[in-house]
C-alpha cells in the first residue's frame, strides 16, 4: 500500500486487493490484525474465532453470498460501472443482520439537543457560521444508504483505472477477438470489487460515530449526522457520561460541516486528489501479458477462485508514479489540515464547558492512531494512511495561528487553496505563521488585490530608478 511517499509493497495492500492472509509468511500466530474483520475489511481469509483454519459455521453465508454474486451476472441493470454496488450494499447490510432497530424518538431528541448546544458554542470559536441545515440520527443501515454516493465517487476512479489495464495495450483486433472473455472478466471484477467494498462498508457501518469520521463529507450536503447506537457502544468503555460524549461528537460533526459548507472548493480538492491518484496508476504490462498467455477462460468460469489466486501472486501490482506521490501528499496534507482545524476549533468551543473534553480528544487520537476500520478502509480504497503525526502538527499550526493571528486571519487561510500551508509548513510552521502575521488581513480577504498591489509597487520602483538614471546624465555631461 502507498502510505504518503512510501512505495507499493505487496498485492495484499493493493487497492481492492485479493490477498489470502492465511498464506502471509509475515503473519504471527495469534496476530488478529491479519485476520478478516475489523482490521482486514477487504480480506478474503477464512478462519474461526481463534484464527487460522476453516470455520464451518461460515460456509452457509459464504455460499449464499457467492450464489448472489453469480446469479446477478448477466442481469440487466445490476452493474453499470467497474464496481457492482448492488452487491456491495447487499453484503454490507447482511453483515449488520436482519434486525437493526430504528432510531428512537428519545435518541433523535438527544441528538438534536446536543447539536443545538454544540452550534451555540462553536459560534465563538470560528468565523464560519453554521453549515448544516438539519441534524439527523442515523442507524448503520442509514449510513450505508446515505454515504454510498460518495463512496462511488471515491471507488470508481481507482476501479476504472485498474479494470482498463486489462485491455489498454492490446491491439484493436485482439480487443475485438477477446471481447467476450474480457467482458466476463469485467463483470467478475465488478463483482469482486463490490464484494470487498460491501465487506468493508458493513464493518465500517458498525463503528462510525458521525458522517465525517474520516475527515470527508460522506453524507448529503447540509446534513449533520450522528449514529446513536455506535456512540452508546463507544461510550461504554469511557469514564465520561454518554451525554457529554454526544455533545463533543456533535461539536466535531458541526465543525466539519461549517468548514465544508463555507469553503466551497474544499470538497472538490479532496475528492479530486483521489481521482488524480487513480489516473496515475500504472501496471507492469509485461507481467500481465505473460499471465494472459496462461489464462484459461473456461477454467475461470468453472472455478472463479483461480482469478483470486492469479491476482494474489502480485502480477498486477500498481507501479508508483511521481504523479501519484504528489496527489497522495496533497491529499494527506489536506486531510491533516481539516482534522487539525476541527480539533482546534472544538477544543476552543467546548474546552471550558466539558471537563472531559481533553480526554475525549486523546481517545479519538488513539482511535485514529491504532488504525481503526475508518482509517483502514480509506487506506485500502485510495492507498493513503492519514498519519497521526501530520494531524498533530496541523493542530499545532492552527493553535499558533489562533493565538498569534486571531480567528479571522486563521479562518481566512481557507479563502483559497493556494493560501493553505503545504507539507513543509506543517514540519516547520514558523515561516508560514510569520507570513500570515506580516501580510495583514488583505492577504487573505482578497489575494487578487495583494497581487495588484505588488505589481504597482514594482512599477513604481522601476519608474523611480529610471528617473534617477535620467537625473544623473546632466551632471555627468557637466563634469565632462
Amino acid at each position: 500500500m502507498i502510505r504518503g511517499s512510501s512505495t507499493v509493497v505487496g498485492m495484499s495492500d493493493f487497492p481492492f486487493g485479493f490477498s489470502n492472509r492465511d498464506d502471509d509468511p509475515e503473519r504471527k500466530p495469534g496476530d488478529q490484525s491479519s485476520d478478516s474483520g475489523a482490521n482486514n475489511p477487504f480480506g478474503f481469509a477464512m478462519g474461526g474465532p481463534g484464527g487460522g483454519g476453516f470455520d464451518p459455521s461460515q460456509l452457509g453465508q459464504m455460499l449464499t453470498q457467492l450464489g448472489a454474486m453469480f446469479s446477478s451476472m448477466g442481469q440487466p441493470g445490476t452493474q453499470t460501472g467497474p464496481v457492482n454496488y448492488d452487491i456491495a450494499k447487499r453484503l454490507a447490510r447482511q453483515q449488520l443482520g436482519s434486525s437493526v432497530p430504528p432510531v428512537s424518538s428519545g435518541a433523535q431528541s438527544a441528538v438534536n439537543d446536543a447539536a443545538h448546544l454544540a452550534e451555540l458554542w462553536l459560534d465563538a470559536a470560528t468565523t464560519f457560521p453554521a453549515g448544516a441545515s438539519k441534524t439527523v440520527a442515523w442507524t448503520a443501515n442509514d449510513w450505508i444508504e446515505e454515504t454510498l454516493p460518495t463512496w462511488k465517487r471515491l471507488c470508481d476512479p481507482v476501479a476504472e483505472q485498474v479494470s482498463g489495464m486489462w485491455t489498454a495495450t492490446l491491439p484493436a483486433e485482439a480487443r475485438e477477438f477477446a471481447a467476450p472473455m474480457f467482458g466476463m472478466l469485467g463483470q467478475m471484477g465488478g463483482l469482486a470489487f463490490g464484494s470487498q467494498l460491501g465487506q468493508a462498508l458493513g464493518q465500517l457501518a458498525k463503528e462510525v460515530l458521525t458522517s465525517t469520521d474520516i475527515g470527508l463529507p460522506l453524507g448529503p450536503d447540509g446534513t449533520a449526522a450522528l449514529l446513536p447506537a455506535a456512540i452508546s457502544e463507544f461510550s461504554a468503555g469511557l469514564e465520561q457520561p454518554e451525554s457529554e460524549i454526544l455533545v463533543y461528537l456533535a461539536a466535531r460533526e458541526a465543525a466539519h460541516q461549517r468548514l465544508f459548507a463555507h469553503v466551497p472548493w474544499l470538497r472538490q480538492q479532496v475528492l479530486g486528489a483521489v481521482e488524480d491518484y487513480a489516473r496515475g496508476i500504472k501496471m507492469d504490462f509485461s507481467a500481465i501479458e505473460q499471465a494472459a498467455q496462461n489464462l484459461d477462460p473456461m477454467a475461470l468460469a468453472q472455478d472463479p477462485s483461480k482469478l483470486e489466486e492469479l491476482l494474489s501472486q502480485g502480477t498486477f501490482e500498481p507501479q508508483t508514479t511521481p504523479e501519484q506521490k504528489a496527489a497522495l501528499e496533497r491529499l494527506e496534507t489536506l486531510l491533516a489540515l481539516i482534522e487539525g482545524w476541527v480539533e482546534t476549533v472544538v477544543a476552543d468551543a467546548v474546552g471550558d464547558r466539558l471537563p472531559g473534553a481533553g480526554a475525549l480528544a486523546e481517545t479519538l487520537r488513539r482511535r485514529r492512531a491504532t488504525g481503526g476500520p475508518a482509517e483502514q478502509t480509506f487506506a485500502t480504497l485510495v492507498g493513503l494512511e492519514l498519519r497521526p503525526r501530520k494531524v498533530r502538527e496541523a493542530a499545532a499550526l492552527w493553535r499558533r495561528l489562533t493565538t498569534d493571528a486571531g480567528l479571522e486571519k486563521r479562518d481566512g487561510v481557507w479563502a483559497h487553496p493556494d493560501l493553505l500551508p503545504d507539507s513543509s509548513s506543517l514540519d516547520a510552521p514558523a515561516s508560514f505563521i510569520d507570513s500570515v502575521l506580516g501580510g495583514g488581513a488583505t492577504v487573505f480577504d482578497d489575494p487578487l488585490a495583494q497581487l495588484a498591489e505588488t505589481e504597482a509597487r514594482e512599477r513604481a520602483e522601476k519608474e523611480g530608478k529610471g528617473e534617477d538614471s535620467k537625473g544623473d546624465k546632466p551632471e555627468g555631461n557637466a563634469t565632462a
